[in-house]
């Protein structure tokens, strides 16, 4: 398996755990793998319950086993345009998005997903997804901060977020937009 796409973080973490266990990261892939369990969580708990493992370490290793990790697609760039695919009217608002959050500072990290943008400093703050053909949605981690104006409360909509923007036109890719994306990002540092 290519660890060159890894941080360094996840490649300590993956180096401990086959320190730890005498396997190797293929070899607990594999084991998940042929576990009979498909959902994520399950798999989970199939690795604390029967092999031992933190939640964390479990977790990492479903992630390779699933090929969510980050640096799992080679060219990320084609995760994107997938995405964007009969979406391309909603491309440009993305890439303005993307160029006020570029500079926040040198440690975001760009991390796509099959059907999402995750936006990452310490820990993801932001996704980006083009939900429908004519909106764009930003979902945003912020503890303490009650949604108001263009914010909703983004927990139905997707539990890793608390906030929720539906961007719906070219308008709404502002400098209140780029504001709360920035506290989001500011908590995660």
């Amino acid at each position: 398996m290519s660890s060159e796409n890894i941080d360094k973080a996840t490649q300590t973490q993956i180096t401990n755990i086959e320190k730890n266990t005498g396997k190797k990261l293929d070899q607990w892939v594999a084991i998940v793998n042929k576990s009979g369990f498909t959902k994520h969580g399950e798999l989970v708990s199939f690795l604390k319950d029967k092999h031992g493992f933190t939640h964390g370490n479990a977790n990492t290793i479903v992630h390779f086993a699933k090929q969510s990790h980050a640096g799992a697609t080679e060219n990320s760039d084609d995760l994107i345009t997938e995405q964007y695919k009969g979406k391309e009217n909603l491309k440009a608002w993305y890439d303005k998005i993307i160029a006020e959050v570029n500079k926040f500072g040198k440690d975001v990290e760009l991390a796509p997903k099959k059907a999402y943008l995750s936006l990452r400093r310490k820990k993801q703050f932001a996704i980006i997804q083009p939900s429908t053909k004519d909106r764009l949605d930003v979902g945003l981690n912020i503890k303490g901060v009650e949604p108001s104006g263009i914010v909703e409360d983004g927990k139905k909509w997707n539990a890793m977020c608390t906030h929720r923007i539906k961007v719906e036109d070219a308008k709404a890719v502002n400098k209140d937009l780029i504001s709360w994306i920035k506290k989001a990002y500011e908590q995660a540092g």
